[in-house]
């Protein structure tokens, strides 16, 4: 078996540890995955393409600003899109309370002062706006 084979616009290479009669390939036809492996980690997820954006690093805090500002747009404080009617959707807004409210319970003794602070105070604005939504 070739170790490349050229189609259409993409290149296969045979990275087994055995040939075809199953016997161990000598040491100069092994695969390196040492340098592959730390490239890919490097970069993310095998097989993804390094792109540039400006997301927020991922943590507890921007996760649950995050469901915040979802509550907000379920409560119509901002159109889907641009130019677009803002709307309405009550049960979606509990619905994401409802997911905060769980986080704080499942979280609770694990998070320092800060993310403590910040989701309870987060629950409680949310609440308090619901129930005037409600009414």
């Amino acid at each position: 078996m070739e170790e490349e084979k050229k189609g259409s616009g993409f290149v296969v290479k045979d990275k087994r540890l055995f040939d075809e009669e199953g016997k161990e390939r000598g040491q100069d036809e092994k695969p390196s995955f040492a340098a592959e492996e730390k490239s890919e980690t490097s970069k993310g997820f095998p097989g993804e393409q390094k792109q540039e954006h400006d997301y927020p690093q991922v943590n507890f805090t921007n996760f649950v600003l995050s469901l915040s500002t979802s509550a907000l747009f379920h409560f119509g404080d901002f159109p889907e899109y641009e130019g677009g009617k803002a709307e309405k959707n009550l049960p979606a807004a509990k619905q994401t309370i409802d997911i905060l409210d769980m986080l704080n319970e499942k979280t609770k003794g694990n998070l320092d002062k800060n993310e403590s602070s910040l989701i309870q105070g987060v629950l409680y604005e949310l609440k308090m706006r619901y129930v005037k939504e409600k009414a």
